[in-house]
């Protein structure tokens, strides 16, 4: 298809070329606007005619498209004849499939969808009767093999593309969409440079657009993924490389640590000896600390590696040398965390300021918002006269009014929690750029930090300090096993008797936070109290997930923006804080000490959040009841075990970072993560996975191949849609990694790219406003 005789330019709104209802709905629901959009909307597979698509294998309440044929088809009267529903049986030797149409949705198919007829079939699975079923599927008849010749348009492929839809535009008319600009491929700009393209034997650019969309055999398909991953590798790798190119060129102070300072005084006191990989960790931080241009370093590691540790060497190094640290925490209840321990670490080292204070000492202070005026004021004195080496705090850190003497390095605590804007107002407060550090929570693999935190260094801590001790991680089957979970609070009882205690984590507060309505939040309280009781509210809790939602027990949805669990599907609202613990209280764990801890809470005050964390590190509670905030940095050794409700909920690395909080001690851990999912879903699968090792970065793997396309840079990459649509982060380690490698050696000779005019050309197109100035910022 032409406009006005020409072929459309990539740049060319869709509306002009596609008309306003089509180009309306690709925009809203599938967020493609030009001709380029479209062209780089790739097929998600490919249905060879003479193969049926694995119906056995189609995922609940997803919208699918099959290619399957007829195996029967029937039409039922009801309401005494009145009413008319047809029920056609698709089957493919793995599994069948039932659609079903009603009412005058009946008389079109009941012609076309007879016994032998192959066709493509769109819709939302959903169950019915225990069989997979699709209620009123879009579909579109197919040409048998004897007819391909005459089968017009992009059925005449011996590959039918299957493209991404939703359910208001079925793959099969995005397909005609395309045909009406793959004419405009010929019109592509190759971003790639000719000796890297020949060398490596990939497709240029306009041949591989076509082919990814028409292609005539497998190997086409494979010729064109191939050329259009390392675009994408290569691009982001570029704007990523010019990032630390640029910030190489940026001024900053050199930081070094006096011979003889604060940081020797503190590493004299250690009560024990620094594991290899944090002595090592922290030569490559001091080495970068004392360059003139800004150290940007991601430090990650295994949950209880001893991160915290070497940020604070960092920090006491930076004091050393006569400037200021910040620690920034995503939660007053991390950072009132961080501010303990790091006071009893250094012990009288961070009482500078006060009388009597020790040799070298530096002052080490708190700032949240839920401060007194006061407190804050004080606070806020001893920043800008330079009294307080460091400071810990939440996004209160950023706010106008916070000034600092000399601050010379930001270190960033759970990084994937901060807003871009958030990390560059702090960074902005140095006269010159300060240094900086990442922490991350739990191990990313390796290119994911070369993709997500592309412009950071990396340092990796993979060896636990010793005297961890080793966590067992079980699966408690609620539903199918109600007697494993009354096992679950025995157990809890058990290490409670014996002097320890036990966190259990719901994903939810309740009570008024909810808002599905009254009748959901009494069914999830209700369900709340049966989970907490164990064996006896089994059948009670199926029966209040039916009643809350429609239907029985369904797949899970995320805790928060981390949790990698499936869509939600219809089900009770998620086990609560407040409703678990008065169960509890009430049920097998009375007579123990039980307190709670959410994200609600004031902080301060008897029963304020700080409080409460107190007393639970004092021993006065048996059992905390919490959300989420007790997650990261979270450190009390006499935890021994941890009940995880709900846990198909949340993510895999949210999972082990939970788990991550007991074991902490000489004592063994425990963790239970408690399920209603059946044996065979994919949650169930998941936490199986958590369950079978303590290997973080081996469960990072297990996250990402779990998350759908576009998630991993969607939430890094300050929620900007993905530029990834064809490389798999994990798959294609070695693309990234020789992308990155070819990326370095571009910049490095031509910074500009003046010799790269349309590797320019497809940056600007990847670095939107939005998206630069996340690398900006950095």
């Amino acid at each position: 298809m032409v406009c006005n005789g020409r072929v459309p330019t990539l740049d060319e709104p869709l509306k002009k070329v596609l008309g306003p209802p089509t180009a309306k709905v690709m925009a809203e629901h599938l967020g493609l606007h030009t001709v380029g959009d479209l062209l780089h909307h790739y097929p998600r597979r490919y249905a060879e005619r003479g193969e049926l698509t694995r119906l056995a294998e189609l995922p609940l309440d997803e919208h699918v498209t099959v290619v399957a044929r007829v195996a029967e088809a029937r039409v039922l009267t009801f309401n005494a004849g009145r009413g008319k529903r047809l029920e056609v049986t698709l089957t493919d030797g793995s599994g069948r499939l039932q659609l079903v149409f009603f009412g005058r949705g009946v008389h079109k198919p009941q012609h076309d969808l007879l016994p032998g007829t192959r066709a493509m079939f769109a819709g939302k699975v959903s169950v019915f009767n225990r069989k997979l079923q699709l209620a009123h599927p879009a579909y579109e008849l197919l040409a048998e093999e004897s007819d391909a010749r005459e089968a017009a348009g992009s059925w005449a492929s011996s590959l039918l593309p299957i493209y991404p839809a939703t359910a208001k535009l079925e793959s099969w008319k995005i397909a005609k969409a395309v045909d009406a600009v793959l004419p405009s491929a010929s019109e592509a700009l190759d971003p790639l440079p000719d000796s890297l393209r020949e060398g490596r034997g990939l497709l240029p650019l306009p041949e591989a657009l076509v082919k990814i969309h028409r292609p005539q055999s497998k190997a086409e398909v494979e010729a064109a993924r191939d050329r259009l991953k390392w675009d994408e590798a290569f691009v982001l790798q570029t704007a990523l490389a010019r990032r630390r190119h640029a910030d190489a060129q940026l001024p900053a102070v050199p930081r070094r640590p006096a011979s003889d300072g604060l940081l020797t005084a503190f590493d004299a006191r250690l009560p024990f000896t620094l594991t290899e990989g944090q002595r090592k960790v922290s030569r490559e931080i001091f080495d970068d600390l004392a360059t003139d241009h800004p150290m940007h370093r991601l430090l990650q590691g295994e949950v209880g590696s001893g991160k915290t540790m070497v940020a604070l060497r960092a920090m006491l190094a930076v004091v050393d040398a006569g400037g200021q640290a910040v620690m920034l925490a995503p939660t007053e209840v991390l950072a009132q965390q961080h501010h303990r321990s790091i006071t009893e670490m250094m012990g009288d080292l961070a009482s500078g300021g006060t009388l009597g204070a020790a040799e070298h000492a530096t002052g080490v202070v708190l700032l949240t918002g839920s401060m007194g005026a006061a407190a804050r004021r004080k606070v806020l004195l001893d920043l800008v006269t330079g009294e307080a080496g460091i400071v810990i705090g939440t996004h209160a850190l950023i706010e106008d009014v916070v000034k600092f003497h000399d601050l010379g390095l930001v270190v960033v605590d759970e990084q994937h929690r901060f807003g871009v804007e958030q990390r560059d107002a702090l960074r902005s407060k140095g006269a010159r750029p300060p240094h900086l550090l990442v922490m991350t929570a739990t191990p990313i693999p390796r290119t994911v930090a070369m993709t997500v935190f592309g412009d950071l260094e990396t340092s990796v801590l993979d060896q636990l300090p010793a005297g961890r001790s080793p966590i067992a991680t079980h699966v408690v089957p609620a539903q199918d096993k109600p007697h494993f979970l009354a096992r679950a609070w025995e157990r809890v009882r058990e290490e409670a008797a014996a002097g320890h205690q036990a966190y259990v984590v719901c994903p939810r507060i309740g009570d008024e936070e909810e808002t599905a309505g009254a009748k959901g939040r009494r069914k999830g309280a209700k369900a709340g109290a049966d989970a907490a009781r164990g064996a006896k509210g089994a059948a009670s809790r199926a029966k209040a997930a039916e009643d809350a939602e429609g239907t029985g027990p369904g797949t899970g949805f995320g805790a928060d923006e981390d949790a990698g669990a499936e869509a939600a599907g219809d089900k009770r609202p998620p086990l609560a804080v407040l409703d678990v613990a008065r169960g509890l209280a009430e049920g097998p764990l009375a007579g123990l000490r039980i307190g709670i801890l959410h994200g609600r809470m004031v902080p301060d005050g008897p029963d304020g959040k700080d409080a409460v964390m107190r007393r639970f590190a004092a021993a006065e509670l048996d059992v905390l009841v919490a959300t989420t905030v007790i997650e990261v940095g979270v450190n009390v050794p006499n935890a021994t075990a941890m009940v995880i409700m709900d846990a198909d909920r949340f993510g895999v690395s949210q999972l082990h970072q939970l788990r991550g909080r007991v074991g902490r001690g000489s004592a063994p851990g425990l963790c239970l993560l408690v399920t209603d999912m059946p044996e065979a879903s994919p949650a169930r699968a998941r936490l199986g996975a958590v369950a079978a090792t303590l290997d973080g970065f081996e469960l990072s793997r297990v996250d990402l191949e779990q998350r759908r396309e576009g998630d991993v840079l969607g939430q890094a990459q300050s929620g900007v849609r993905s530029s990834l649509r064809m490389l798999a982060v994990i798959e294609d380690e070695q693309i990234i990694a020789e992308a990155r490698e070819e990326a370095t050696a571009v910049v490095a000779a031509d910074p500009a790219l003046e010799a790269h005019p349309a590797l320019r050309t497809a940056l600007n197109a990847l670095l939107d406003e939005e998206r630069e100035s996340y690398l900006e910022k950095g």
